[in-house]
C-alpha cells in the first residue's frame, strides 16, 4: 500500500509592533489555497510544496492537501483566521486519515492573539490527533523564531540557509528526504532546538555577501560531516519585530536519536552567533546621503539600486512610509522608478481617471503618519494594470502574485508603482508587470531590505541602503517597547 501523507501550508511571520491585524483577507491577498487549487497553483514552482508534491510523486506517496497559506507579513493573525485554518488541516489530519507523515510548510515566527507560538500550538494539536509515532517534518523561514514546543512536537525542522531565501525548493527537498527514510525505518530523527541571550544576530542572517552568517553555517557544516548521526543543522537568526519571550537566533539540530552530545554541539554554534554579533555585512545611509551619493554617481549601462529598508512590507513595514519617496520626488533626478508604495485609493483614483490623466492626489502615509504624512503630489496616469503575475527571478519563481488594481504615476522623473496590496518588491515583474524595464533606468528604489539583491543586484552598478527610521522594520531595536521578551538580551540590556 503507498505511504499516506498530509502536505499543508500556514505561514506567517508576525510583526506584534504592526496596527494591522493579519485576517483571512490578509491571506487571500497573497495564498489562500485549499484541496485541488493547492497542486495546481504551486506544482511546478520554486516553493516549498512544490518539494514536497514532487517528492510524492518519487516515492508513490498518496497525498492530502487541505489548505496552504501564507499572508504578507503583519500585525497578530486574529483567533478566528488561526481557528480557520489550523482548523482545516485538523480536520484533514482527524477525518481523513490514516496517515504516515505529515509534511508542513511553515514560518517558524507567527504570533496570534490568543497564542504567542502560532507554530508550536499548531504542532502539539496535530501531536495530539495523530499520536506519537506518526512523523512529522516542516520547513522553517531563516527568521524563525523557534520554540521547545516546536522542536518537542515535530520529528524533523529544516531551516532555509539562504536569506535571500532562494533555497526554499531544495529545504522542502531535504525535509521531505528525511521523512522519507523515517518511513523505511532508516532513521529515528529527534529535534532539540538552543538559543542564547540575543534579539538578533548572523548579521540578520544574510548570505550575500562574505560575513557571519555564512561562517557559522560553514561551522554547522564541519559539525554535521564529523558527525554522522547529526541529520540536519539549521542556524535561524530569529525574527527580532515578535515581542515574545523566545525571539532572536537559535541553533537548531535533528539528529538520528536523542544524543545528549548534539545540545553541546548546538550550544558551541550559539556561541559562535554570540562572538560574531558585532559584525555587519550593510550599513545604512539616511535619505539626504542617498540622494547626495545619486547625485554625484556618473551615469552608467547599469542604474542604481535604493532599499527602503525600514519600511520593508517583507518584515511587517505597512509599505506606504513615504520619506525615501519623497526625497526622490524632490531631488527629481532622471529615469528613477520605485515600487511599490502601498495605497488602494491612490489606485482606484488612477483607474477611475484612466491612462493619461493628469492627477493630484495623497500618496501613502495612511496607515500611520508618524513614518512619513501623505504626499500632495501631482502626476500623469502612465499605466494601469491588474497587478497580476508570477514572479520570475531566483526567489519563488512561478509563484503568483495579486497587488489588486495598480498604477505607475510618473511625478516629474519619478515613475512610482502604486499597488492597492501590500508586498515586498523582491522581484523585477513589481516593475516589468506594468512596463517598466528596471535594468534601462538610472534609480531604481525598492520596498525591501534584503531580498531584493536576489533579482535586482545583477542589474545594479551599486546597491545603497536607506534607513532613516521612518519604519517598522529599521533595526534601531531601542525605538521600539519590547514587554515580552526574555531579559537581559542583546542589544537591549546586554553589550
Amino acid at each position: 500500500m503507498p505511504k499516506r501523507i498530509l502536505i499543508a501550508g500556514f505561514k506567517h511571520e508576525t510583526n506584534t509592533f504592526s496596527r494591522l491585524p493579519t485576517d483571512l483577507a490578509s491571506y487571500r491577498d497573497r495564498i489562500l489555497y485549499r484541496r485541488a487549487e493547492v497542486p495546481a497553483r504551486l506544482a511546478g514552482t520554486r516553493s516549498e510544496v512544490a518539494a514536497f508534491l514532487d517528492a510524492a510523486t518519487r516515492h508513490g506517496w498518496q497525498v492530502v492537501t487541505p489548505v496552504v497559506a501564507d499572508a504578507t507579513p503583519s500585525g497578530k493573525v486574529t483567533e478566528e483566521t488561526y481557528r480557520v485554518i489550523a482548523g482545516e488541516i485538523l480536520a484533514a489530519a482527524a477525518n481523513e486519515g490514516p496517515f504516515d507523515g505529515v509534511l508542513l510548510n511553515l514560518h517558524g515566527a507567527m504570533v496570534a492573539e490568543h497564542t504567542d507560538d502560532g507554530e508550536g500550538t499548531l504542532l502539539a494539536a496535530l501531536r495530539e490527533v495523530l499520536g506519537p509515532d506518526v512523523p512529522i517534518a516542516a520547513t522553517l523561514d531563516l527568521h524563525a523564531n523557534v520554540t521547545e514546543r516546536m522542536a518537542e512536537c515535530a520529528d524533523i525542522l529544516v531551516s532555509y540557509r539562504t536569506y535571500p531565501h532562494i533555497d526554499q525548493y531544495e529545504v522542502a527537498a531535504e525535509a521531505a528526504a528525511l521523512l522519507a527514510r523515517t518511513l523505511a525505518g532508516e532513521i529515528r530523527p529527534h529535534t532539540q532546538v538552543t538559543r542564547g541571550r540575543m534579539l538578533d544576530g548572523v548579521d540578520h542572517g544574510r548570505t550575500s555577501a562574505p560575513g557571519p552568517m555564512l561562517e557559522v553555517q560553514a561551522a554547522a557544516a564541519r559539525l554535521q560531516a564529523a558527525n554522522p548521526g547529526i541529520l540536519s543543522v539549521s542556524i535561524n537568526a530569529g525574527f527580532p519585530s515578535a515581542d515574545i519571550r523566545d525571539c532572536g537566533p537559535s541553533v537548531v539540530i535533528v539528529g538520528d536519536g536523542d544524543d545528549p552530545s548534539y545540545a553541546a554541539a548546538a550550544r558551541a554554534l550559539v556561541g559562535e552567533i554570540w562572538e560574531r554579533r558585532h559584525q555587519h555585512t550593510v550599513t545604512s545611509i539616511g535619505s539626504r546621503e542617498a540622494i547626495a551619493r545619486l547625485r554625484e554617481r556618473r551615469c552608467g549601462a547599469k542604474p542604481t539600486v535604493l532599499a527602503d529598508f525600514a519600511d520593508n512590507p517583507g518584515g511587517g513595514g505597512y509599505g506606504d512610509a513615504t520619506g525615501l519617496l519623497a526625497a526622490l520626488i524632490a531631488a527629481d533626478l532622471p529615469r528613477t522608478v520605485f515600487a511599490t508604495i502601498y495605497d488602494p485609493t491612490a489606485a482606484a483614483l488612477c483607474h477611475a481617471a484612466g491612462e493619461g490623466a493628469q492627477l493630484q492626489l495623497l500618496l501613502g502615509g495612511a496607515i500611520d503618519p508618524a513614518y512619513g504624512p501623505p504626499l500632495a503630489v501631482t502626476g500623469q496616469v502612465q499605466r494601469l494594470t491588474d497587478g497580476r503575475f508570477a514572479l520570475d527571478g531566483p526567489m519563488s519563481k512561478g509563484v503568483a502574485v495579486d497587488m489588486g488594481p495598480s498604477a505607475v504615476l510618473q511625478v516629474g522623473n519619478v515613475a512610482v508603482v502604486i499597488a492597492s496590496r501590500r508586498f515586498q518588491a523582491l522581484d523585477t515583474q513589481f516593475f516589468r508587470h506594468a512596463g517598466i524595464e528596471p535594468g534601462e533606468q538610472e534609480v531604481v528604489a525598492v520596498k525591501s531590505a534584503q531580498h531584493f539583491r536576489a533579482a535586482f543586484a545583477p542589474l545594479a552598478s551599486e546597491v545603497l541602503v536607506v534607513d532613516d527610521g521612518g519604519g517598522l522594520t529599521s533595526d534601531n531595536y531601542r525605538r521600539f517597547e519590547y514587554r515580552n521578551v526574555r531579559r537581559p538580551i542583546y542589544p537591549l540590556d546586554l553589550e
